[in-house]
């Protein structure tokens, strides 16, 4: 395990900084990590920017010597799942209260498979090409288990988000790999029932009792289970 790289892949209107915390936790435990800016959600992005193009960024990243865990947050799931068959080195995924399309679908067609409107859809602002987020709303949407200093923090980094990234549709093939799943119990943007309905579709499961981003609101926590799921799979 100690050759094994965690490719921290972000959610949408989020980037790198979202792993600040687990970032340092890892380093801490002698892990080896690498994080990267989804080009849908950066500052100026072009409005035709796909799942595939963010896909793109993880490939290019996972191109190192050992093997590699990819780790997608909400959105990010989409991106990895989209990722993974061009990448050789794959030793596992995981899924952190994240959206899993089908071959064909997109990430705005897997939010819908449960009629239960979120926080974070009262949320969203439509601006032409492009997604935002209301700030108040967002705070409780996204962060709500969050100290109110790291939420503010959090809330002040979000960025826009481009349409065609959530509504391009999935084109990559399962791959036979180690799938595991973090539901996150008191999430206000994914719905909970959803994710349990995608937990399903993976091999092994847990539970957080945690809003949408336990990256940030209890990052020690949420490292031991990033570290458990690969060992499970050892076993």
């Amino acid at each position: 395990m100690s050759d094994t790289t965690y490719i921290l892949v972000h959610g949408a209107w989020s980037a790198a900084w979202v792993w600040r915390d687990v970032g340092a936790e890892l380093t801490r435990r002698d892990v080896k990590w690498s994080v990267l800016d989804l080009p849908s959600s950066t500052h100026g992005a072009h409005p035709n920017t796909y799942l595939a193009d963010d896909a793109r960024e993880v490939v290019e990243v996972a191109k190192l010597d050992g093997p590699v865990v990819l780790v997608g947050h909400s959105y990010g799931g989409a991106v990895i799942t989209e990722a993974a068959e061009q990448i050789p080195n794959l030793e596992g995924m995981i899924y952190v209260a994240a959206l899993i399309p089908e071959l064909g679908h997109s990430t705005t067609g897997v939010s819908r498979m449960v009629d239960a409107p979120t926080m974070l859809d009262a949320a969203i602002e439509v601006d032409g090409d492009m997604l935002r987020l209301k700030p108040t709303l967002a705070k409780e949407a996204l962060f709500q288990d969050c100290s109110d200093e790291v939420a503010d923090w959090a809330v002040s980094q979000l960025t826009s988000q481009t349409v065609a990234s959530l509504r391009s549709p999935r084109s990559a093939f399962d791959v036979d790999v180690p799938t595991y799943y973090m539901r996150c119990a008191l999430d206000r943007a994914v719905d909970p029932g959803l994710q349990e309905i995608l937990a399903a579709r993976c091999d092994e499961a847990a539970v957080l009792e945690s809003g949408h981003t336990p990256m940030l609101s209890q990052p020690e926590v949420f490292c031991d289970l990033l570290l458990m799921s690969v060992s499970l799979d050892e076993e």
